[in-house]
């Protein structure tokens, strides 16, 4: 019999949690606005193995570090890119 790691016992959720759709809703708001987008950091600093991205805001490692230096612009485009994941996770 092979030996199991307890990731494997217990399958991972499907779907989106319920931060994950505060994240949705709140990207829709941002998206929808003029204002320079905020962080879509929620404190939840993870990255996944699955995805690759943050488990709490959806981003890479490069989106997350290079955010500070992103102009209104390009921060709106990564809102669109965590709209986009989290739709293709849904």
């Amino acid at each position: 019999m092979p030996t199991m790691c307890g990731s494997e016992l217990t399958p991972k959720p499907q779907g989106l949690t319920a931060a994950d759709l505060r994240l949705a809703a709140l990207a829709k708001r941002v998206l929808l606005s003029d204002e320079v987008p905020p962080s879509p950091c929620i404190s939840i600093c993870r990255m996944s193995d699955d995805t690759t991205y943050c488990e709490g805001c959806w981003r890479t490692l490069d989106e997350i570090g290079g955010w500070g230096q992103r102009n209104a612009d390009d921060k709106r485009a990564v809102w669109q890119l965590i709209q986009k994941r989290l739709e293709a996770h849904a």
